[in-house]
This record gives C-alpha cells, sequence and structure tokens, in this order.
C-alpha cells in the first residue's frame, strides 16, 4: 500500500476531523509530539499523513481564511493516537521475542526462577573463581582497600540441558531469567556493578547444564590492620565470598583450581606494597540461623620501605647530626649554639607532626616510626641540653685561675676531710689496743663474760663522717674542673650513642 492509502486509512480509521490538520497544526506538531514521549518514527509516520492532506486541501486554503485547529482538541487526539501506535509496537516486539531459537524456548518452558537446581535433591555446588583486575588503594587511616575483580561462578541447572555440542552466550540481562547464587562480598563497605556500556556480565550456558556467571565489581573491603612495626610492617588482608541465604544443606561453595583460582596477581602493581603470599581457603560462617558456606582468599602484602626512609629517616637522622655542630662551636658564641639547638628541635616537631597525618589516631600502640622520630627528638634536645650545663658550668668558673683555685679548695677540703677520719681510725685503734691488754690480764671467766656480751655500737659521729666522705668523693667524681670538656665528652659519646641505639632499633624491628 503506498503512503497516500496509508494515510487516507489512517485518518479515517482514527476519524480526525479535518482542522485538525490544517496549516496551523503543522507548524506545531513537533512541540506536542515531544510534549507527549512519542517515538521519532511515531513522529515522521504523523507528519507525512499530515502533511499530505494538507496539500490536498491546499486550494481550499487559499480560497478562504486560514483558521488554527482547536489545541486541546488536537492534543487529545494525538494522545488516542500515541496509545494506538505504542500498542501495536509492542505488538511488534512481542512477535520479535516470539521468533527466538527453539533450544531457548525449550529451555526457558516451565523454568522457575526462584527454585534453586536440584531442588529438595541435596546441594548445588557453585565453583569459583578470582581474576583481580587491580587494587587501587590501601588506605591505613580508613582501615580498607579498594579493589576491581573479575568473579566467575560455576554450577550445574539440570533444567538447562539441551542437545548439541556447543555452548550458548546470552545477553548479560537475561540473567533476570535464571536462578544465580546469592554472593555477597563480606566486610565490603561499598560495591557496585559496571555498566558501561552494559551492564558487565556475562551468562553462558553448556549442553550438560552448567552455567557460567562472571561479573565485574569494584568494592571496598576492611581490612584489619597492625600498625606496630610502620612503615616495616605486613598486612595480611581477605576477600571473603559467602551465601546471603542459602545454608550448607542447600549450596556448597569450592574454589575450581585451588590457589590457582585466583589471577591477575603476578602482574599487579601497587604503589607502596609488595605481594608477598596468597591462598585460598574454604570455611563455614555460623550465625544464628545457621551455617553458610564461604570462601576466602588471604593475601600478604610487604610495604616498601625506600620512601619512608628518604621522606622521614634520612631528614630526622640528619636534623639530630644538624644538632652536633653546635659541640664545635665556642661556648662564648651564645646566640649560634642556641639558635642552631632551636631551629633543629622545631625543625623536628614539624617532621613528627608532618609524619602522623597519613596515618590513624590510634592509642593502642606505638607505632616504630613514631620511636624513631621520638629517639631523634631527644638526641637534639639533649644537645640543647648540653649547651645548657656548660654554659652554667661556665658562668661559675669564668678562667682557668678560678678553675684552679676553685680545684685547689675542693683538694684542701677533701685533705681535711681524710684527716679528721684518720684521726679518729687511729684513735679508735688505741682504744681497741687497751681492751685488748686488759682482757688479757683478766681471769678466764671474766673474759667470757664479756664475750658473751654484745658488741657496743659504734659512734654516730664515726658513720656521719663516713658518709660525708663518701658524698665527697661521689661530688669530686662528678666535678668538672674545666666546663670546655663537656663539650669534648659530647663529641664522641652523642654520635657513639644515636649509633648503637639504631643498631639496636633496626635490628629489632627488620629482623625480631
Amino acid at each position: 500500500m503506498h503512503t497516500s492509502g496509508i494515510c487516507d486509512h489512517f485518518f479515517t480509521s482514527v476519524s480526525l476531523p479535518r482542522k485538525t490538520y490544517q496549516r496551523g497544526f503543522v507548524y506545531h506538531w513537533t512541540a506536542v509530539a515531544r510534549y507527549l514521549h512519542l517515538h521519532f518514527a511515531q513522529l515522521d509516520f504523523v507528519r507525512k499523513c499530515i502533511l499530505r492532506h494538507t496539500s490536498t486541501y491546499k486550494h481550499q486554503e487559499r480560497r478562504r481564511t486560514m483558521r488554527v485547529c482547536n489545541p486541546r482538541g488536537a492534543l487529545f487526539q494525538l494522545i488516542i493516537l500515541s496509545r494506538m501506535m505504542e500498542d501495536s509496537l509492542l505488538r511488534a516486539e512481542v512477535k520479535e521475542g516470539d521468533v527466538l531459537p527453539p533450544t531457548i524456548h525449550k529451555l526457558m518452558k516451565g523454568y522457575n526462577k526462584y527454585l534453586r537446581p536440584f531442588f529438595d535433591n541435596g546441594p548445588v555446588t557453585v565453583g569459583m573463581s578470582l581474576d583481580i583486575a587491580s587494587i587501587d588503594t590501601i588506605s591505613e587511616i580508613n582501615m580498607d582497600y579498594t579493589a576491581t575483580i573479575f568473579l566467575r561462578q560455576r554450577w550445574t541447572d539440570e533444567r538447562l540441558c539441551f542437545n548439541g555440542n556447543k555452548s550458548l552466550s546470552l545477553d548479560g540481562r537475561l540473567v533476570e531469567l535464571l536462578w544465580v547464587p546469592d554472593t555477597f562480598i563480606v566486610d565490603s563497605k561499598k560495591s557496585f556493578l559496571h555498566d558501561i556500556t552494559v551492564e558487565n556480565r556475562l551468562i553462558r550456558i553448556f549442553p550438560n547444564g552448567t552455567v557460567l556467571y562472571a561479573l565485574r565489581i569494584t568494592t571496598t573491603v576492611a581490612c584489619n590492620m597492625d600498625l606496630t612495626k610502620y612503615p616495616m610492617d605486613k598486612q595480611m588482608c581477605t576477600l571473603q565470598l559467602e551465601s546471603w541465604g542459602y545454608n550448607v544443606n542447600d549450596v556448597m561453595f569450592y574454589w575450581t583450581r585451588g590457589n590457582e583460582s585466583v589471577s591477575g596477581l603476578d602482574t599487579l602493581q601497587l604503589a607502596q606494597y609488595t605481594l608477598e603470599d596468597y591462598y585460598t581457603s574454604e570455611s563455614e560462617a555460623v550465625y544464628e540461623t545457621g551455617h553458610y558456606p564461604r570462601l576466602i582468599f588471604h593475601f600478604e602484602l610487604k610495604r616498601s620501605i625506600l620512601y619512608f626512609i628518604l621522606e622521614t629517616y634520612v631528614p630526622s637522622s640528619l636534623l639530630v647530626v644538624l644538632s652536633w655542630v653546635s659541640f664545635w662551636i665556642s661556648q662564648s658564641s651564645v646566640p649560634a649554639r642556641i639558635c642552631i639547638g632551636v631551629t633543629t628541635v622545631l625543625t623536628m616537631t614539624t617532621l613528627m607532626m608532618g609524619a602522623r597525618t597519613s596515618l590513624p589516631n590510634a592509642n593502642c600502640f606505638i607505632k616504630a616510626i613514631d620511636v624513631y622520630l621520638g629517639i631523634c627528638f631527644s638526641f637534639i634536645f639533649g644537645a640543647l641540653i648540653e649547651y645548657a650545663v656548660a654554659h652554667f658550668c661556665t658562668l661559675h668558673q669564668p678562667n682557668k685561675a678560678n678553675a684552679l683555685m676553685y680545684g685547689q679548695e675542693m683538694q684542701e677540703r677533701e685533705d681535711e676531710m681524710n684527716g679528721i677520719v684518720t684521726a679518729i681510725s687511729s684513735s679508735t685503734l688505741q682504744v681497741r689496743k687497751q681492751q685488748e691488754v686488759l682482757a688479757s690480764r683478766r681471769s678466764p671467766s671474766e673474759s667470757e663474760q664479756l664475750a658473751a656480751r654484745p658488741p657496743e655500737p659504734q659512734g654516730p659521729c664515726y658513720k656521719a663522717l663516713t658518709v660525708l666522705q663518701r658524698v665527697l668523693c661521689f661530688l669530686n667524681c662528678c666535678r668538672v674542673e674545666n666546663p670546655h670538656y663537656i663539650d669534648n665528652y659530647s663529641r664522641l659519646s652523642f654520635p657513639l650513642s644515636f649509633i648503637f641505639i639504631n643498631f639496636l632499633y633496626w635490628t629489632y624491628y627488620l629482623y625480631l
């Protein structure tokens, strides 16, 4: 049938008044049709029909005044027209859907997607495999990681068996017509299925009824981290797959090829980590509602320490060495030594604050980097205190003459104290000798009585002098004859102590 005949039949069937397709309406058909959300094919068909009939009555329009159609009537007529055309399109889609391969028709006939395979005949076994596309971020603050994975599930559905030797690859949107396992990711904080340009799903049915269902998912999973040895730590994270509603009596999960079921890790590139080891395991999750199948993928990540050595350890160590420069500056240069000490302390404080910004505010453990920064800060602060002590001693001993006089005075006091103690000791010896002579002259019975008596305690004066002598000896050992010797001692003691503590630090955190 030609276009003119179709249009005549169209206008006759809908019984549109002649004024509906006059010129005044033709100018506004696009706006009305857009308002009705008609398909482009419908719009084009309506436009051709209207233009066809307006050309037929063209000579009549020249003779009489052009009248604009009633908008409300035209709108009502187009609503009826759009409904009729939508029904026709739906019937056409149904007819196209009927033209499907007989194999799919046979499979879908009597299929109930709400019943699992082998219903009332034992559990259905679902094989899992993973392909790790990428691990995008690993956050110590949130203690989680974000990964993009390809999840593949295989199971056998006896209702989908068909004759042939080739598999059927179906559109992913047909998954709504089939039964699929209710697998979910345990400890997942946020997940989504990729849908550009269509939902990234794959459905493949094999002649023996085996179904392959693949998904592309990006998920953020929690990972409990132990940051005690940060940044020389190793983290063990997991990716757990579990059935949501079917327990072990309905569904059983298993890895299709053991540890080889997870692929893509050999080519995985991470920013701060290297993959040390990984393995798979199977277990059961126990809840109040029952036992559910669970598959676990374990992987161990080791942090790369080179970045932290260049970013934190080397600068902090150089600040410690810089604080030692003050030991070679004269004690009379007060501004120079104070400037070096205060500057290194403030810089070290800033470095410690910057190192904590990328870490969680965890109070339950002390991290290895905090220990090292604390050691460096202690050495820098100790260098500043060393100058304060040396300068204090310099104020009390301004020159060598005074230092010599002070030493002679202390020596005289010590000799005097030693003389007093010696005199008391000699007198004590004489008293003992006299007692021994008298004892020899006594009779044996008197000697036995004296021996039975408890020994008389020594005088308190003797004990006090002994304690005072020991205190003076201790002060004499701590006394610095020349304040400049403090810097000389510090030049050797500070570096050796820092090297020794570094040896203990790296040995403990790297090998223990």
